[in-house]
């Protein structure tokens, strides 16, 4: 069992349900495609409305008619403030136990794709979830989000900051995302990853590689 001295986690999909979720059922309720947005946010990932949100290119407003003007062209027009009223996901507490569990023995941060929009890290809608995720965003040593720092993942200077804060080598890092896409330049820093699918997979994972009882 490899030795780490820092478990890094993604967010949304990973500590609260994935918007993925969201989104399909706003898909089924409104006749769309399903993954439709999924497969828009998907094209051109370096430089679609969606990237250049994520690394606050582009502000609320901006992104709003930029993503309406993708869907548009794709034919099932959708405004970018109606998706993202959609993304702020439900807690997993057993993951949040995982991570207090984590935490007494490895340094833990959380690296994040997220926007200017809601509020807090996790852009949650209202006071209540807001307050939720600020209670979980209290258990990392360190939070790197895109919508600050101007990077996001896959760009691997979002994980080398991750690194240099927490003053630690990749090869000492288990990293768990909900996107292989997120996972691949982690992997090819060092990093062991875990692309979580589902809660209990993850959970399966995560004691596998940590000796933790969860």
């Amino acid at each position: 069992m490899r030795e780490f001295k820092a478990v890094l986690w993604d967010f949304g999909g990973v500590l609260t349900s994935s918007p993925f979720e969201a989104f399909n059922r706003f898909e089924a309720e409104n006749g769309i495609p399903k993954d439709f947005i999924r497969t828009i946010n998907a094209t051109n990932p370096d430089d679609n409305a969606w990237a250049q949100f994520e690394s606050s290119a582009l502000d609320l407003d901006g992104f709003d008619q930029a993503f309406l003007a993708e869907t548009t062209a794709a034919g099932h027009p959708i405004p970018g403030k109606t998706v993202i009223s959609l993304l702020s996901g439900d807690v997993r507490p057993k993951m949040v136990a995982a991570l207090k569990a984590c935490k007494t023995r490895y340094q833990n941060a959380c690296l994040t794709n997220n926007v200017k929009a809601g509020s807090g890290p996790g852009m949650a809608r209202d006071a209540t979830r807001a307050n939720t995720v600020a209670e979980v965003m209290a258990l990392f040593d360190l939070v790197v989000e895109s919508s600050v720092e101007g990077v996001r993942k896959p760009e691997p200077r979002a994980y080398e900051l991750v690194l240099e804060r927490l003053g630690v080598a990749a090869e000492s890092v288990l990293y768990l995302d909900d996107l292989g896409i997120n996972l691949k330049p982690a992997a090819a820093m060092g990093m062991t990853t875990i692309k979580v699918v589902s809660e209990a997979q993850a959970l399966e994972d995560l004691a596998r590689h940590t000796g933790l009882a969860l």
